[in-house]
């Protein structure tokens, strides 16, 4: 039976707009997963293409721009959007048309994370490309998710060590963001030392701490890609942005906690998208 006859609330289609790949931990495999597993139906526009397994990255190839915003173009144009998430774009002319194009279609929802560096290191994002993000695609978003290293180059300022800087973080990130309706920032807090991995959830007002703990595994890639999906997937469920962030926080905890079940690769595996399932 269709949900407009049982007056049932339409299964939310959330869109990711990332990166490929191949090992499917991270990036538009990742992000699909992490949605379909949270109840959302999971649309996908490439915007970069890379060589990468659970080691390393060993090549990068952009999508040319003007075929982005086709791809965006297109789908909205047909498909009701209601959550949209930002993950690598890598360039400039990429993040430049995104930001264009995401301005014109206005999805109630934007997830921006700010992806830059790989879990084995390698650089995503190009260095000039980090100004366009910062200008184009901040004032987009209605919720940012970067971890510590990428709180500290949109600030152009070193990572911080602390819960104590991290509120200071949140403040300014907060600050750099547009003003009129709803915006969040959530500062991820896993790379601080220690056993604790505490998240900051800031909305000019409020600041509300999201505990956590580390979970001893090496298998943590794309926990980055799964947390912004997951928030993507369930804003529009609840219109609620502190319940999202917990649920989306819980949801990765226990598929981080349930990684060690796969076998995928010899290096940073992926975390367990599926874990309530299989």
């Amino acid at each position: 039976m269709s949900a407009g006859k049982t007056g049932a609330r339409p299964v939310p289609n959330a869109l990711t707009i990332a990166g490929v790949d191949p090992s499917g931990g991270a990036g538009i495999q990742a992000d699909v997963k992490a949605m379909s597993a949270l109840g959302a139906y999971g649309c996908a526009v490439i915007a970069a293409l890379t060589a990468q397994n659970t080691q390393g990255v060993t090549g990068i190839s952009p999508v040319p721009p003007a075929f982005v915003g086709q791809q965006i173009d297109t789908l909205f144009a047909d498909v009701r959007i209601d959550a949209a998430k930002i993950g690598m774009l890598g360039q400039r002319p990429v993040i430049e048309v995104v930001a264009d194009r995401l301005a014109h279609w206005k999805p109630a929802h934007v997830v921006l994370d700010p992806v830059m560096v790989a879990k084995s290191g390698d650089l995503l994002l190009e260095r000039d490309a980090v100004g366009a993000l910062r200008d184009a695609l901040l004032p987009l978003a209605t919720l940012l998710t970067p971890n510590l290293p990428e709180a500290g180059v949109l600030l152009d300022e070193r990572p911080v060590e602390t819960l104590k800087e991290m509120r200071r973080v949140a403040e300014r990130l907060r600050n750099r963001m547009a003003y009129d309706g709803q915006r969040w920032v959530m500062v991820k807090g896993g790379h601080l030392p220690g056993s604790d991995t505490v998240d900051l959830l800031h909305d000019g007002d409020r600041m509300i701490e999201l505990p956590g703990h580390r979970i001893d595994t090496a298998n943590t890639h794309g926990t980055g890609c799964t947390l912004s999906a997951a928030l993507a997937a369930l804003l529009p469920q609840l219109n609620d942005v502190p319940e999202a962030a917990r649920r989306a926080k819980a949801y990765l905890t226990e598929a981080i906690r349930q990684a060690d079940r796969l076998s995928v690769g010899s290096g940073h595996g992926p975390v367990h998208h599926f874990h309530a399932w299989w």
